[in-house]
C-alpha cells in the first residue's frame, strides 16, 4: 500500500467523489453499504482524474488505476504519511458540544499570526480528518483538526492519523448515544485525544470550571487551565448578554478591556475562552486576540442574530443534544429581552435515552414559564400541542403568525427548523 503513496504527489487533489473530479486529481474509490465508487474509477480517468485507486482488481490496470486491499485505510495511512512531513503544531478539537465554534475561533485568532489550515464545516470524520491533512503544504505553520465521534475508538483513530501535538475537548455531554450507551462512553472516548497527545509529550488545554474534565485529567502531565477562577492561566469573565457576549480576561502579564463580541450564548463564553488561551500558548498579542474574537461573525445557523421584519431571531439549530439545548434555553433566559419563546426541534441519535431526554427539556421549560413551541416527532409524543414535522408548523404559523417576538430556534440538523427562518 505504501508504495502507492507517491501517486498522491503527482496529482493536484484528491477526489471520493466522481461527479467533482478536477484535471490531474486522484480519485479513491470508496465503498459503503449504499455505494461503490469502484463502478465509477474509469469515469473518474475520462473526467481528467490522472490517477485512481481501487479494491476491485478486475478494473485495475497498474498504469493509472491501481488496485489496494482497502481503500479507506489507503487515504488514512496516505494522511498521515503526508502529515508527518510537516514539522508544525496540529491541534485536534473533539467534544460533545461547540467543536465547530470553538474551532472557527481559535482559527479566527491564530490567524491573525500564522498561515493556519483548519477543518473546513465539520468534515470531522473517518474521511473528513484524512482528506483535511492533505491539504497541507509548505506554506502552512499550524493546523487545526476538528475530530467527531459516534462510537468508542472513533477518536483514538482519528487521533493516529492526525497525530495532534496540541488539543482541547470543549465539554462532556449527551451526544449520539445510540453509539455510545451512556455518558461514560462518551467521556472515555473524548479523552482518547488527550491520552494520545499525553503519550507523545504534547500540550492541551482545560476548563478547570468543568468538574468532569478536570478530574479526569488531573493525573495528565503539561495541561493548561483556562477558567473564571484565579488558578488558571486564562481567567475569564462573562461582562453581559445583550444579547451578544460580553467578556473580559487576565493572563499572568495582562487584563483586557470589555469586549462585545458577535456571538450569543452565554455557552460561547468558554470557547472564547479556548481561543484566547491558544492565542496565548501561540503567542498572538493581546490586540489581535482581542480583535479576533470582537470581529468574529459565526455562520451556518450556529449562535446568530437575525431582526426580520416581524421578529428578533436567535438561530442555533445546526446541531442539538440535551446539554446544548439545555445550556441554549439557559442561555435564552438570561436575555433581557421580552416577550421570548423558544421553537426547539427534535434531539437526534440519543438511544433509550431519548425520550427521557426531551421530556427533561419540556419540564424545563414548564418550570421557568418559557413559552414553547416543539416541533418533531419526539417531542410531539410527549407535548401533543406540539408539530410532528416543520411542514405542520408551517401550515400553522401560516393562520398565526409570531410577530414582536424574540424566537430561539434550537434541534437537530435532521429537523431542519432554518427553513423556518423566512416565515419568521
Amino acid at each position: 500500500m505504501e508504495k502507492l503513496f507517491w501517486i498522491f504527489y503527482k496529482t493536484r487533489r484528491i477526489s471520493i467523489d466522481s461527479r467533482t473530479v478536477e484535471k490531474d486529481s486522484l480519485f479513491i474509490a470508496l465503498k459503503g453499504d449504499r455505494f461503490d465508487g469502484n463502478l465509477y474509477a474509469e469515469k473518474a480517468i475520462e473526467a481528467g482524474a490522472k490517477y485512481a485507486i481501487v479494491e476491485d482488481k478486475s478494473i485495475s490496470n497498474e498504469i493509472n488505476i491501481f488496485w489496494v486491499e482497502n481503500s479507506l485505510l489507503y487515504l488514512q495511512k496516505l494522511a498521515n504519511f503526508h502529515r508527518l512531513k510537516f514539522n508544525i503544531p496540529i491541534i485536534g478539537i473533539t467534544g460533545s458540544n461547540g467543536k465547530t465554534s470553538t474551532k472557527e475561533l481559535i482559527n479566527a485568532v491564530l490567524s491573525q499570526k500564522y498561515n493556519v489550515l483548519c477543518t473546513k464545516g465539520n468534515l470531522n470524520n473517518h474521511l473528513g480528518v484524512p482528506l483535511t491533512l492533505l491539504q497541507l503544504n509548505d506554506k502552512h505553520e499550524l493546523a487545526i483538526i476538528e475530530m467527531g465521534a459516534n462510537k468508542p475508538g472513533d477518536i483514538k483513530e482519528l487521533a493516529e492519523i492526525a497525530e495532534p501535538n496540541y488539543g482541547i475537548i470543549t465539554n462532556i455531554g449527551k451526544a449520539h448515544l445510540e453509539g455510545f450507551i451512556n455518558f461514560e462512553g462518551v467521556l472515555k472516548t473524548k479523552l482518547e485525544l488527550f491520552d494520545f497527545i499525553s503519550s507523545s509529550k504534547g500540550e492541551f488545554i482545560v476548563n478547570a470550571d468543568d468538574e468532569v474534565l478536570n478530574n479526569a485529567t488531573k493525573d495528565y502531565s503539561k495541561r493548561m487551565l483556562y477558567s473564571t477562577n484565579k488558578n488558571a492561566a486564562v481567567q475569564g469573565k462573562l461582562e453581559g448578554l445583550t444579547p451578544f457576549v460580553e467578556l473580559s480576561y487576565t493572563t499572568e502579564n495582562y487584563e483586557s478591556p470589555s469586549i462585545t463580541t458577535k456571538m450569543i450564548g452565554n455557552y460561547n463564553f468558554y470557547n472564547f475562552l479556548v481561543a484566547i488561551t491558544f492565542g496565548q500558548i501561540f503567542k498572538v498579542s493581546n490586540d489581535l486576540i482581542n480583535e479576533a474574537i470582537s470581529n468574529y461573525v459565526p455562520t451556518n445557523n450556529r449562535s446568530q442574530v437575525l431582526k426580520t421584519n416581524n421578529n428578533e431571531l436567535i438561530i442555533d439549530c445546526y446541531n442539538a443534544n440535551p446539554s446544548s439545548m439545555l445550556a441554549a434555553l439557559e442561555s435564552f433566559l438570561k436575555m433581557k429581552e421580552t416577550n421570548k419563546i423558544a421553537i426547539l426541534g427534535d434531539m437526534l441519535e440519543l438511544g433509550e435515552e431519548s425520550l427521557a431526554e426531551h421530556k427533561k427539556i419540556l419540564i424545563f421549560c414548564f418550570d421557568n414559564n418559557l413559552e414553547f413551541i416543539t416541533v418533531g416527532p419526539i417531542f410531539q409524543s410527549l407535548n401533543k400541542e406540539g408539530f410532528n414535522s416543520i411542514e405542520g408548523y408551517k401550515e400553522f404559523h401560516s393562520k398565526n403568525k409570531l410577530s414582536e417576538k424574540t424566537i430561539l430556534l434550537k434541534g437537530s440538523r435532521g429537523i431542519t427548523l432554518e427553513l423556518l427562518i423566512p416565515h419568521l
